[in-house]
């Protein structure tokens, strides 16, 4: 009863392993946790590795592998990739195996970095000392690092230099080292380096020798107490003789190990055991023997497989497997879905960007447009000039001429074109230097004063504090409110009245006072025609326009107050607006 036991827990504990990392697996692909992902998939490959599945290994330590990869795990990148190696190289697929050897040594560290290089060697190369030199540095190694699994493989591999160089002794000795090694620490390895150790005294028609070995692996713990790799032995036994042509001892090896498959219920091994014995009673044309077998192991079957746990086990396995390939459907897909989602978020993100990008590329152009159409507006403005004004002022040379005052008009065209000729200059630029304004506006008012002679006085004040070289205003801006004060109050009087005109610092701003001692606004209006009335004075609101846009453009705060006087006749007028300096 102890003794089936230990069988059946032999016969479940890949199954058994491989359905716990399922579970594993799918805890870890709900948390999302990619790294438990991978050590869930390098431990099936492990499992799947060790029961001699090397196909089923490669498939799990490549998916570990590349989740490694995607993390940049590199440790356990070396472990995997060395893993995956040793998987394909089971199998003879040299390329892929070198490949992976040469991976695991690039982001492998000292020792386990020279290993995968010799073993990088070892594959790479034709010649039998380059091997055999390579696998002795792994040798030292693992002797070294007393790695029990690593160093019974390079005992092996070397044995496979020796068979190569035809030195049997050396080969002999080398695979006996390595079965010594790997039985106790790794039973499966130790039954493929066994498996090699008979097949080389078989080809070397060393018969009794291949027996010898096959009998003592049938006595080791590790076959004594697992009856289905007990089955199995017995039969490799039985064909070792086949080809020593004992037939006779053959047939009794097959008919044991038929006889503990029917018993501990291993189907496959029973069915192995029945064809077997079936040749070799078609070679000796025992043909009642060959169909009483078949009777017999038909008229057990039933029986047989309902004994048979490895084929529930089987079952389990294939059905866990099928799971993880479901688990691992749904990932993809889920993933694919995330994919579209963020594509879609990215596309409407992009979209939005691109909209906004537009919407203030639009927003800029006409910000540009309105500001150049604010400027050639500003500019158009500033070179207008009073056509009232320009009027008197011909009127008053035609007058010096007709007068036969030949100097007062050369005088006055000499002091016109010269302002006239100062605006002009000044017409494309928003601010003009402080001294070339005061020029203007004295050259003005000179020649008003030529003309309004008994009119009026003027005098221009400028606060010492202010910087008339570096300092910048806006040009004319003032002209319009000294010609109001003229034209509209000082010219109504009966006596001489008077201008003053005022520049002067508060804080960071220049303040501009035009004072005069005129009729006044109200009495201005009173004096005006119908004609008057009706037409709108151009000058004032060519001055208005230009400071509503100055503020616009360079928020210049201008601001502008005109009133008349309290207590006596007269307007006052009050400019403020921001210090320019060059």
């Amino acid at each position: 009863m102890i003794f089936g036991n230990n069988v059946y827990s032999q016969a479940v504990n890949t199954a058994s392993e491989v359905q716990a990392q399922s579970k594993k697996l799918q805890k870890a692909v709900d948390n999302k946790d990619e790294s438990a992902q991978a050590d869930s998939y390098y431990n099936i490959g492990e499992t799947f590795f060790n029961d001699g599945n090397f196909q089923k290994g490669e498939e799990y330590y490549t998916k570990a592998k590349n989740i490694y990869e995607k993390l940049n795990d590199k440790s356990n990148i070396e472990k995997a990739s060395r893993k995956l190696a040793q998987s394909q190289e089971k199998q003879n697929k040299i390329t892929p195996a070198i490949s992976n050897y040469s991976r695991a040594a690039e982001v492998g560290y000292s020792r386990n970095k020279m290993v995968n290089s010799n073993d990088v060697t070892r594959l790479s190369t034709n010649s039998a000392e380059m091997k055999a030199e390579a696998i002795q540095n792994n040798i030292q190694i693992n002797e070294k690092e007393n790695d029990k699994g690593d160093l019974a493989a390079s005992y092996s591999q070397m044995a496979d230099v020796n068979i190569q160089q035809k030195d049997i002794p050396k080969a002999e000795k080398n695979l006996n080292d390595a079965y010594k090694i790997s039985k106790k620490e790794a039973p499966q390895q130790a039954l493929e380096i066994n498996k090699k150790l008979t097949n080389f005294y078989v080809e070397n028609k060393n018969f009794d020798k291949a027996i010898e070995a096959q009998k003592k692996v049938l006595k080791e713990d590790f076959v004594e107490d697992n009856s289905q790799e007990k089955v199995n032995q017995i039969q490799e036994l039985a064909d070792i003789y086949i080809k020593k042509n004992d037939v006779e001892e053959a047939i009794n090896l097959l008919k044991k190990s038929y006889g503990i498959a029917l018993d501990k219920g291993h189907t496959l091994e029973a069915q192995k055991s029945v064809k077997k014995l079936d040749s070799l009673y078609n070679v000796s044309k025992n043909t009642d023997a060959s169909v009483q077998l078949y009777r017999d192991f038909l008229g057990k079957l039933p029986d047989l497989v309902s004994k048979d746990r490895s084929l529930v086990d089987n079952k389990i396995l294939e059905d866990t497997e099928q799971r993880i390939a479901q688990l691992e459907q749904e990932k993809k897909l889920k993933d694919e879905l995330i994919r579209k989602k963020n594509v879609f978020n990215y596309s409407l993100i992009g979209a939005l960007i691109v909209l906004i990008g537009l919407i203030i590329f639009i927003f800029r152009t006409l910000k540009k447009v309105q500001i150049k159409n604010k400027k050639i507006a500003l500019q158009s403005l500033r070179r207008e000039m009073n056509p009232h004004f320009i009027f008197n002022s011909l009127n008053s040379v035609n007058h010096f001429i007709a007068t036969n005052n030949e100097l007062e008009a050369n005088q006055y065209l000499t002091k016109f074109s010269k302002l006239m000729r100062g605006v002009m200059e000044n017409s494309t630029e928003d601010f003009i230097p402080f001294q070339q304004e005061l020029d203007l506006l004295q050259n003005y008012l000179a020649l008003e004063k030529t003309r309004f002679t008994d009119k009026f006085d003027y005098e221009i004040d400028v606060d010492e504090s202010l910087n008339t070289q570096s300092l910048k205003v806006p040009g004319m801006l003032v002209q319009p409110f000294l010609e109001n004060a003229i034209w509209h109050g000082l010219r109504y009087r009966t006596t001489k009245g008077f201008l003053k005109l005022s520049f002067g610092k508060d804080n960071q701003h220049l303040k501009i006072t035009i004072e005069d001692n005129g009729i006044g606004i109200e009495e201005s209006k009173k004096l005006k025609t119908e004609h008057q009335k009706n037409r709108e004075g151009r000058g004032m609101k060519n001055t208005l326009e230009r400071i509503t846009l100055l503020n616009d453009l360079y928020h210049q705060e201008i601001q502008c107050k005109i009133t008349d006087k309290k207590d006596m006749q007269g307007v006052f007028v009050e400019i403020n607006y921001k210090l320019v300096n060059k």
